[in-house]
């Protein structure tokens, strides 16, 4: 009998990981949904009555492994670098050339592969069997995130060849389909959308529950092979093997000449909006293997290889108006009113045109051709006109002199290029610093988003800061959609945030030039809001990260605090807020005791301002920019010339798994 059920939860497995490998890689199913799920059902409940006939491979262990509290680091047993990359034709042709002048009279083909927008990862086999899964971390170690790789349904848990033991290499994505449906669903559930689908997945990656990481619906591309007399002689082959033992392959095609591989690229380039995932561009690599160890490697990337990347995406549109936003500080902001357009998997009906120098300078014109553009998780901007099809009866935008709020003057400072509005009871900058006061990383009130903001301003039930908080279950029952319960989570929410300290209390105050880190510093240089207000403008710049023009500013703005008395002598003594420091506990011992840290970057786990607050909370020191005291840098994706120069003085390099991992030493993560 034992006999027949281990040969029957066999059977099933084998069928199952068929129909798994049919539906994700190859894309042809041959059963219903219904029916595969009878299957698995069967095979869980075998498996569930006999547990030691489960294996390891078998379908059922893909996903339900145990929340872990942190992801082990593991050295590489061979560096993953990275790519040198160009949106050049003329960097490609260099390229060429070097390749070509380091193999005089041999010929030399390509392969050319579609860059997909992913986090990459390296998995290790043993007998086949998926035995670990590491990220790239720094290119030297990375984080082993092996039970949640085991949940991506195109990684296979056991290849179809036997007696394998290798290294594979690729690239985890989302889907654009998937990447929406998770955004509106974060969207229902009132939490932040994530900015594109390379920053989901890295993000779900990171995720310390499988079952979680399950239901982002992951997918994986392998490119890169490196196996126990493998017998490959051409990277070609060698994604024709990864394709044999089970894995999905990029896009890819072999090239005799530079021109193939242009006219390939520019066919992407257009159709690339197609794509059911996101390309950033394509990659070009030396076929021979032979000749790919020939060329060696550079301190970071390989000599064989090179990522051309694709412009950021444009499209053309009408300018159908200019619409003035006015911020907390009273700066006012221009925003393009579209004809709603098309581009990077999105509808686009706004852009920002930045500053009245910038519209001047590129005289744009209300009826206008415009050209926006989005590069990645930017937000869009209007880059170009053309001016071939403007209106007769066009005339230049004159900027206001009026705000469009309140109806009071703008005025300009000499060394900035916005104007504003210097009416501080302007309705528009109220609610803005309303919006700002509540946020997440200022006073952190559940409830009090931009809608309530709105109705409380509207209706004149708060009319400056501190009037929050003599909101009362009664007063908020007058809003539209705000029942009881909801009301009184909203009261909850600004109770607790009366415990926030107070380099909190500053930020949320919303100064101008005052952000968080500038918050922190001047909270532990001067210790209560009192002293800060006494300080000079030579206190100012002494102060650590406080340059001239930030002195200068809070010089200007200080005095003007005590005009705030009231609203400042309510949040102080009836709200009962946090206007001192309190006495700071010596920081824990970690890896970033010490040390002066610079982070660059985006960051998908943090905004840079958390970041920083963990560290110096760890007794490090944050900086703004990487000098030759700088000790340690974070860099995110899209790390840019802070990274170089850094690279350059030898200061040492996190990424982001590796920064998370030191936190999650630390017990901070």
């Amino acid at each position: 009998m034992t006999q027949d059920i281990a040969q029957r939860i066999a059977a099933l497995a084998d069928e199952l990981e068929e129909h798994l490998y049919r539906y994700h890689v190859l894309d042809a199913p041959t059963i219903s949904d219904q029916e595969f799920d009878r299957l698995l059902a069967e095979l869980q409940a075998l498996e569930e009555a006999h547990p030691s006939l489960v294996r390891p491979d078998s379908p059922t262990q893909r996903v339900g492994g145990t929340p872990t509290s942190d992801f082990p680091t593991v050295r590489h047993a061979r560096p993953m670098l990275s790519l040198d990359n160009s949106y050049s034709r003329q960097d490609v042709e260099a390229f060429d050339r070097r390749v070509r002048q380091s193999l005089p009279d041999e010929a030399v083909e390509y392969v050319f592969e579609l860059k997909i927008d992913g986090v990459a990862l390296s998995l290790i086999y043993q007998d086949s069997l998926l035995v670990r899964a590491i990220t790239r971390g720094d290119g030297v170690q990375g984080d082993e995130i092996t039970a949640n790789a085991r949940t991506i349904p195109t990684i296979p848990l056991r290849l179809r060849q036997s007696g394998v033991n290798c290294e594979i290499r690729g690239e985890v994505y989302m889907e654009i389909s998937d990447f929406a449906q998770l955004n509106a669903q974060r969207a229902a559930d009132d939490g932040p959308l994530f900015a594109n689908p390379r920053n989901s997945t890295a993000g779900s990656l990171k995720l310390q529950n499988p079952n979680l990481v399950a239901k982002r619906n992951l997918r994986f591309f392998a490119y890169w092979i490196h196996a126990e007399g493998g017998g490959q002689t051409r990277h070609s082959e060698c994604l024709e093997t990864l394709r044999a033992w089970g894995l999905m392959v990029p896009e890819h095609q072999r090239c005799a000449s530079l021109a193939d591989v242009f006219a390939l690229y520019d066919h992407y380039a257009a159709a690339r909006a197609e794509l059911p995932y996101e390309i950033d561009g394509v990659v070009i690599k030396v076929d021979s293997l032979s000749q790919q160890e020939r060329l060696g490697y550079t301190a970071k990337s390989p000599r064989s290889a090179m990522a051309y990347k694709f412009p950021a995406y444009q499209a053309r549109t009408r300018l159908l108006d200019i619409h003035l936003q006015v911020g907390r500080t009273g700066a006012v902001t221009p925003v393009a009113v579209l004809d709603p357009v098309p581009l990077a998997g999105s509808t686009i009906a706004r852009a920002s045109l930045h500053n009245a120098d910038e519209i001047h300078r590129k005289d744009i014109r209300i009826g206008d051709t415009v050209l926006i553009e989005k590069g990645g998780d930017v937000i869009p901007k209007v880059v170009g006109v053309d001016r071939s099809e403007r209106p007769d009866d066009s005339a230049e935008y004159a900027f206001p002199n009026q705000c469009p709020s309140c109806k009071g003057s703008l005025s300009r400072d000499a060394e900035e290029a916005v104007a504003r509005c210097d009416n501080s009871t302007c309705p528009a900058q109220l609610r803005r610093r309303l919006e700002h006061f509540a946020a997440r990383n200022a006073m952190d009130i559940e409830g009090l988003g931009p809608a309530v903001v709105e109705q409380l301003a509207a209706e004149g039930l708060v009319k400056d800061l501190s009037d929050l908080y003599e909101l009362n279950v009664e007063s908020l029952g007058a809003l539209e959609r705000m029942g009881e319960k909801s009301a009184q989570n909203l009261l909850d929410g600004l109770d607790r945030s009366k415990e926030q300290p107070f380099d909190r209390v500053l930020f949320a105050l919303g100064i101008r030039h005052v952000g968080t880190t500038v918050a922190r510093t001047l909270a532990r240089e001067f210790g209560s809001l009192d002293d800060l207000c006494k300080a000079s403008v030579e206190e100012l710049e002494a102060t650590h990260e406080i340059g001239p023009t930030i002195a200068r500013s809070l010089y200007a703005s200080l005095p003007d605090l005590p005009a705030l008395d009231r609203v400042l002598y309510k949040l102080k003594n009836k709200a009962k807020l946090q206007f001192e420091m309190e006495a700071e506990e010596a920081a824990p011992a970690s890896h970033f005791s010490g040390k002066t840290v610079v982070i660059t970057g985006t960051l998908s786990g943090y905004s840079r301002d958390e970041a920083a607050a963990l560290i110096e909370r760890l007794g490090g020191k944050t900086t703004s920019s990487v000098s030759k005291n700088t000790d340690l840098l974070i860099a995110g994706e899209k790390a840019g010339s802070k990274l170089a120069r850094a690279q350059a003085l030898g200061v040492a390099v996190l990424d982001e798994a590796a920064f998370i991992a030191q936190l999650q030493e630390a017990g901070v993560a």
